[in-house]
C-alpha cells in the first residue's frame, strides 16, 4: 500500500498541481502559537495560513483530502478565539482531517476529540517528550483516526542535534509498534525527492515501509514554490518527483527483510556521522 503523501500549501493553483500529480492530502497549516519560539533559527516551515485559506483550498481541490493543522489547545486568541471556535470554523470551511499539534496532556487530546465530535477525521501530531510518556493513556481514547510523529519538534524536545535521531535510535519504532497494536494508522516525518536530503529519501522511505508507516509529508525541498515562479516548472517537479517516489515504493513492496535491516543499520550509521559533524 502506497504512502499517503501530504504537501503544505495555501495556494489553490499549487494545490491543484499537487493533487493532479498524485498528492493524497493538501495540508493547510494554521498553527502559530509557540511555534516561532521553539523552532527559531531552524530551517523549518512556519506557515502563515488562515481559515480563509482553508475555504479557498477546499473549493479548489476534488480528489485530495484537505488536512488542516490547528493550533495547540488554547482558551482564547484574538485571531481564532478558543480551540473549539477554531476547530468549528475549520470544519465549516471544508477540512476533511484535523491535526492537533504539540499536545502534552491526555486532557488536551480528549478536548480536541470532543470538539471534533466525529465531524472530520482526527490526526494527532505526537511531537513532545511529554506525549511520549503518556502515549499508552492516549491510545485508550476513542476517536483517534491516525497519529503522525513530528520529528522536528520531538528531536528538539529531547535536545537532539538532528531530527532523524529519534528514528535512528529506535524511539519511532517503539511508538509505531504501540500504534500498530492499537489498530491506529500512523506515519512520521517528511521525505524529500529521491536522491535529495541529508539522509537520502530512498533510505527514509525504506524505513517507512519497514515500520509499517502509512503517510509522510513531502518536505519543502521536494518542491520549494517560494523559489519557483513558473507553474509549469512546479507541475513538472511534482509529476516527475511523484513518479520516482511511487516507482521506488513498488520496489519496497518486494524488498526482503534482510535489505530493510541493512538499510536500518546504514541509516543509523549516517545519522551518527552527521551528528558528529554538528557543533
Amino acid at each position: 500500500m502506497a504512502l499517503k503523501l501530504m504537501y503544505i500549501t495555501n495556494r489553490p493553483e499549487v494545490a491543484q498541481i499537487a493533487e493532479s500529480a498524485g498528492v493524497d492530502r493538501i495540508f493547510v497549516d494554521l498553527e502559530y502559537i509557540g511555534k516561532a519560539d521553539r523552532q527559531g533559527g531552524m530551517d523549518t516551515v512556519q506557515s502563515r495560513h488562515t481559515l480563509e485559506d482553508v475555504k479557498r483550498i477546499s473549493e479548489s481541490i476534488q480528489a485530495a483530502e484537505l488536512l488542516v493543522r490547528v493550533n495547540p489547545i488554547h482558551d482564547a486568541t484574538a485571531q481564532y478565539g478558543s480551540s473549539e471556535d477554531e476547530i468549528n470554523a475549520a470544519i465549516e470551511n471544508g477540512a476533511d482531517i484535523l491535526m492537533l499539534p504539540f499536545f502534552k496532556r491526555v486532557d488536551e487530546v480528549r478536548r480536541f476529540l470532543r470538539a471534533v465530535d466525529g465531524r472530520a477525521k482526527t490526526m494527532l501530531l505526537l511531537e513532545t517528550p511529554e506525549a511520549v510518556e503518556i502515549v499508552d493513556d492516549i491510545l485508550r481514547l476513542d476517536g483517534i483516526d491516525s497519529i503522525h510523529i513530528g520529528l522536528n519538534d520531538l528531536s528538539l524536545g529531547y535536545g537532539k542535534k538532528f531530527m532523524f535521531e529519534p528514528l535512528a535510535e529506535g524511539l519511532v519504532e517503539t511508538l509505531c509498534s504501540k500504534f500498530r497494536k492499537a489498530g491506529i494508522a500512523y506515519g512520521f516525518g517528511g521525505i524529500a525527492a529521491l536522491g535529495k536530503g541529508m539522509i537520502p529519501a530512498e533510505m527514509v522511505i525504506m524505513e517507512h515501509y519497514r515500520l509499517g508507516s502509512t503517510c509522510a509529508i513531502l518536505s519543502r525541498s521536494f518542491c520549494n514554490v517560494d523559489k519557483i515562479d513558473h507553474l509549469g516548472v512546479i507541475a513538472s517537479t511534482f509529476i516527475d518527483g511523484l513518479l520516482e517516489i511511487r516507482a521506488f515504493e513498488d520496489k519496497c513492496v518486494s524488498t526482503d527483510s534482510g535489505s530493510f535491516e541493512d538499510n536500518r543499520l546504514e541509516f543509523a550509521r549516517r545519522v551518527k556521522e552527521i551528528c558528529g559533524g554538528i557543533l
